[in-house]
């Protein structure tokens, strides 16, 4: 406890700015007794912690995250040890930059938007896996970035804690590519055989969580021949709805099935992919005649829809075929919704019905504002309808929380509820820790003349303006992985406010390491100085 007080002293700011965060946590807590759920997600995660089974449309890692805390029967646990990891978070960020030279000030600034955050926390208290995935690469990174030279065993651990991260959301699958570029072109080390055996061990540890649960999800659907990287069945699905945006039959001219899933409706009057996708015709009730019919233990069953070999097959090429015959639109798309990310104000995208569950409620059953249908965030009890089979989304949360769903206590509620809508990363204040995040890499010199605002928008200084390479820190890695974790679900789904979650812990993380003390290399050693140049002094007091 000595040892406690003395860092939360010698780190006043961070030390006060951890315990507003964990106040807040504190409050939501008690004004909303167990855990938020959202439609879909959460129902599959419970499901498959309690009958632990792969899932066709989503990875369900995460689901073993809720399993080892199965024996305790309580969601209030589970959020809040999802809780204490996004303290954790704001810890691990303000750690490694003291580490890297960045002063106490900025460095506990970095972590504000991971510790105060009104978005975050309501994510956190949800039963949804961003909290676990941003935990496991934080520490991933942590470990990688520990030292100068990363050494055999934490390349291992990583390697590991960025496999598990891939099992929990897929979007981790992009960082198994992006880790262990990063380890290759650190310091050159493409270069040497140690370099090569350091990547190479990283990517032998991803490969244990990961190829584990793709032999598990194989062994599941071993009926059905699946590509052996294969976690779900859902991929083209979602990369269906990322190109419905712009799809153009006449120019795509799809033939066979494929022609069945081009949409034709007019692209203006398409909702964005995110919400697209559940309605639209062309796959649902056009694909119940593409079908996989399969054969196991003599039984003949037959599979159809979108989330199937022949369903997702189908979708995934004429998905393709759709980029490869209107890249610029793909791209135009890509970049449209990214810059959603640094929007102003939040907008209900994909869809309002959506961003309702991304938002704390004094009823646990409301409307939706933009149509003035009802929502209802508490789990269905549909016993036509099982997420996971053996159990409908209400029963499996009897099972598991051992609790009703649904309390509020309004005199804490309130509050955060408020809080929320007001303190969170506002869209530009996103791109302005991106922009600082780069000013951790360059630095933009010029020649002033005079003095005053006039010199600085002069003409000369203008033209004097000079952009130099300049690392600062550790390496340009938070920086690439928070683009990364931007761009990728976007460029295979849609933007969504959900996938800036992980996102925004590393851009503060590079943001903060603009501030570091620029890397110099090391100066010479001075040359010995002869006998007679040698003064001798003694110390007037030895304390």
């Amino acid at each position: 406890m000595a040892r406690l007080r003395r860092l939360a002293g010698e780190h006043k700011l961070f030390t006060a700015a951890l315990a507003v965060g964990a106040l807040l946590r504190l409050v939501t807590s008690i004004g909303y007794p167990g855990a938020l759920w959202f439609a879909g997600d959460s129902y599959v995660y419970v499901g498959a912690a309690l009958r632990p089974q792969p899932n066709l449309s989503k990875a369900t890692g995460y689901s073993f995250f809720l399993r080892l805390l199965l024996p305790f029967h309580s969601f209030t646990l589970v959020t809040g040890v999802q809780h204490l990891m996004g303290l954790l978070i704001a810890v691990m960020i303000y750690v490694l930059l003291r580490r890297n030279g960045v002063p106490k000030t900025w460095a506990a600034i970095a972590t504000l938007p991971q510790l105060l955050d009104g978005y975050i926390i309501e994510d956190e208290h949800l039963i949804m896996a961003e909290t676990v995935f941003t935990f496991l690469l934080m520490i991933a990174l942590l470990l990688l970035l520990w030292r100068p030279r990363t050494r055999w065993w934490t390349a291992g651990i990583a390697g590991l804690l960025a496999g598990i991260a891939a099992t929990v959301r897929t979007e981790g699958l992009i960082m198994l590519a992006v880790l262990p570029l990063f380890l290759l072109l650190r310091g050159w080390s493409w270069k040497t055989l140690r370099g090569w055996g350091i990547a190479i061990v990283f990517t032998a540890g991803t490969l244990i969580p990961y190829g584990a649960y793709s032999s598990w999800f194989h062994e599941r659907y071993s009926q059905f021949d699946t590509p052996v990287y294969s976690t779900t069945l859902s991929e083209g699905f979602y990369l269906w709805g990322r190109v419905s945006s712009f799809a153009d039959c006449a120019v795509i001219k799809p033939t066979g099935d494929e022609a069945k899933v081009c949409p034709t409706q007019p692209i203006v009057h398409r909702d964005p992919p995110g919400n697209y996708i559940w309605h639209a015709p062309y796959v649902h009730a056009d694909m119940d005649a593409i079908c996989t019919v399969t054969e196991k233990n003599g039984k003949t069953s037959k599979t159809c829809g979108p989330v199937s070999p022949a369903g997702n097959k189908v979708l995934t090429d004429f998905a393709i075929k759709a980029i490869e015959a209107q890249p610029l639109d793909y791209a135009k798309t890509v970049v449209k919704d990214t810059l959603l990310s640094f929007g102003f104000p939040r907008i209900g995208y994909p869809g309002s019905g959506t961003t309702y569950y991304y938002s704390f409620h004094e009823h646990y059953v409301g409307t939706d504002a933009a149509t003035g249908k009802p929502i209802s965030l508490l789990p269905p009890n549909n016993p036509d309808h099982e997420w996971i089979p053996g159990g409908t989304a209400y029963s499996d949360w009897l099972s598991y929380g051992h609790q009703s769903p649904g309390v509020v206590h309004k005199i804490a509620a309130v509050p955060i509820a408020v809080y929320q809508r007001v303190v969170f990363t506002y869209g530009p204040l996103l791109a302005i820790i991106f922009l600082f995040g780069l000013g951790g890499l360059f630095s933009v010199t010029a020649r002033r003349q005079g003095k005053g605002v006039r010199s600085v928008l002069s003409a000369r200084t203008l033209r004097s303006l000079r952009l130099h390479w300049r690392p600062r820190g550790t390496s340009m890695l938070p920086w690439v992985t928070a683009v990364a974790l931007l761009v990728f679900p976007i460029a295979i789904a849609d933007f969504d406010y959900r996938y800036l979650i992980p996102v925004i812990p590393f851009a503060a993380l590079a943001a903060g390491l603009a501030f570091a003390p620029r890397r110099t290399a090391p100066a010479e050693p001075a040359a010995p100085a002869s006998s007679a140049d040698i003064e001798s002094t003694v110390p007037d007091q030895v304390a």
